[in-house]
């Protein structure tokens, strides 16, 4: 398929405001060709003079015109600066929205595996960017070109010697510019990647502080940090540096339009090919050639970024979503069935290998394992964070692709051992559990989960803002207001993925209680390294590089499987450690 030209793709994403930018775009051309009308009052003014014309309403028409083209000039510049911008901010917030929109369709292993910084980049830095090609390429360009379009018509029609003479310098000077802008849009991808790169290790290095001191990693992690940011600063010297003779050449050399009208034209008039009257107006029309043109130039920088931030955002708009059915269905039960699954992150790497299970309604299954064995990565394609290619995943009856991806998330609750608090209040990162609930139905759920009481001597209590990721809060306290959180969901389907990881002992038999009210009546997945707590589960399944090396329940799983034993073994033996 052919690909689209960058400017006709930022044409479509602005589609929702074109009026606008028309309008714009009119707006502005009306105000150059009045701006064209000062040079028209001068040239007669001058003719006048020359010819004795000595009638004072004469000049007073002509002054009176030249302000009124000045005036008009300004008055609708600014109207068409106004449309385009308003046009412009509603498309960037509707490009942001749609970016923000698309990032939960798209499959977790994708947004995971591009930087926050990167993210950050396209959605704050290169939507941004698009400002200045929507609002002023559009409208002023246009216009730009347009005016000294209509005045090389106009000289042409008076003579098209003087018109042709009045270009000569225009191409002399764009040819300059041709020469640095051959190789801008590679150059400009390169600022971006080079600029993405020092985001990404500003967002490493601010996350990473507490391992950084604490591991005295002080000065090589500031190297690193410092070295992208002198590689970025000297990327856009060098640059820049490359482009300032020739632009300054350019610059220089397309506005002497004089060079070749005065003596060429001279000769003329003195030869008598030329009048007057033509003479004069070539001279002081051509003035207003150069100016637009030149100003027209200052956008080519944006339209050669415009490939490069366009393809930055199609990155994403464009990017492989997980495809589920529209319309909800019904669902008898929700009995888990995982059929012939192999599946890997990337295409080049198999995780999982035909793994085949049967997880009953309302029962409790434990996926237990070495690390790396894939027993969370069956837990989130369970969950819907991912779509299989190989085989298919049932719930209730249903492969999860019929299932709208909306009722699909509905029905399940994940709790995981990093679970993600916002930089919003505690009560708010309960609530997002289900929104709309009542701050009664907070703190009932809260007292469930066994952490009403710590949040209650925090600061300010419910209204405790938890810091980015809950960065004010323990790692225990961020696991209990996780799960607080899922029961308030009340999803008929709980993963808990090492759930309990971060508690301490003292408050482990609180959280117990509270993961128990949590799956009571619920069909549950769980995943844990301490096998004592998963000791009562229906039944257990045995994951080892990928497939499933056993499964039973605990006492069947002891007289059969080797690596269960070991790693019950293992498990006593670490708890008897922690005792002594």
């Amino acid at each position: 398929m052919q690909q689209k030209s960058p400017m006709l793709r930022l044409w479509e994403l602005s589609s929702q405001y074109h009026g606008g930018l028309i309008r714009a775009v009119i707006s502005a051309s009306v105000g150059v060709l009045c701006g064209m009308l000062p040079y028209f009052a001068a040239a007669r003014i001058i003719i006048g003079l020359m010819n004795g014309n000595r009638e004072s309403g004469f000049y007073v028409f002509w002054c009176i015109m030249a302000f009124a083209g000045y005036l008009l000039r300004s008055c609708l510049y600014a109207l068409a600066l106004s449309m385009s911008h308003k046009a412009t901010f509603s498309t960037l917030k509707s490009i942001r929205e749609q970016i923000l929109a698309k990032l939960p369709k798209m499959p977790l292993g994708t947004v995971m595996d591009t930087s926050s910084g990167e993210l950050k980049q396209i959605i704050v830095d290169q939507v941004e960017s698009m400002e200045r090609p929507l609002a002023h390429l559009l409208p002023e360009m246009t216009s730009n070109i347009f005016g000294p379009v209509c005045i090389f018509i106009y000289l042409f029609i008076l003579d098209w010697r003087m018109a042709l003479l009045s270009l000569v310098s225009l191409p002399v000077g764009m040819a300059f510019m041709m020469a640095v802008m051959k190789n801008y849009g590679k150059q400009y991808e390169g600022s971006v990647k080079v600029t993405q790169a020092m985001n990404s290790t500003i967002v490493e290095y601010i996350n990473g502080i507490e391992v950084i001191k604490a591991f005295n990693q002080g000065k090589n992690s500031y190297a690193r940090f410092s070295d992208r940011v002198l590689a970025n600063a000297a990327y856009f010297y060098n640059w820049m540096k490359s482009c300032q003779l020739p632009v300054s050449v350019s610059k220089t050399v397309a506005p002497t339009t004089m060079i070749t009208i005065l003596p060429v034209g001279w000769i003329m008039y003195q030869t008598g090919t030329l009048e007057m009257d033509t003479f004069l107006t070539t001279i002081i029309l051509s003035l207003g050639i150069a100016g637009p043109l030149l100003a027209a130039m200052d956008f080519v920088d944006s339209l050669a970024k415009v490939g490069t931030t366009v393809s930055q955002i199609d990155s994403i708009l464009d990017g492989k979503e997980q495809h589920h059915g529209m319309t909800p269905v019904h669902m008898d039960s929700t009995e888990i069935r995982v059929e012939h699954v192999s599946f890997g992150y990337h295409r080049d790497k198999e995780i999982l290998h035909d793994i085949s299970l049967t997880i009953p309604e309302g029962t409790m299954t434990a996926f237990v394992g070495p690390s790396g064995s894939g027993k969370s990565t069956i837990a989130k394609l369970i969950a819907g964070f991912w779509d299989v290619e190989q085989g298919r995943i049932l719930l209730g009856g249903h492969d999860l692709k019929e299932i709208p991806l909306r009722q699909l998330y509905e029905q399940t609750a994940f709790v995981s051992q990093d679970n993600y608090l916002f930089d919003e209040t505690v009560r708010e990162n309960i609530r997002m559990g289900r929104p709309g609930t009542t701050d009664r139905e907070v703190e009932a759920v809260a007292k469930a989960a066994g952490c009403d009481e710590f949040i209650r001597r925090l600061e300010n209590g419910y209204d405790t803002v938890v810091g980015g990721g809950g960065a004010h809060l323990s790692g225990g306290e961020r696991q209990r207001i996780a799960i607080a959180r899922a029961m308030l969901k009340n999803a008929p389907v709980v993963i808990l993925d090492e759930a309990t990881a971060y508690i301490d002992p003292e408050n482990e038999a609180v959280i117990q209680r509270a993961v128990a009210r949590l799956v009571k009546g619920k069909t549950v997945i769980v995943i844990a390294h301490r096998l004592s707590t998963i000791t009562d589960a229906d039944q257990i399944f045995v994951i080892e590089d990928g497939r499933i090396a056993a499964n039973g329940n605990h006492r069947e799983l002891l007289e059969s499987s080797k690596l269960y034993q070991e790693m019950w073994q293992a498990h006593i033996g670490a708890k008897d450690g922690d005792a002594a």
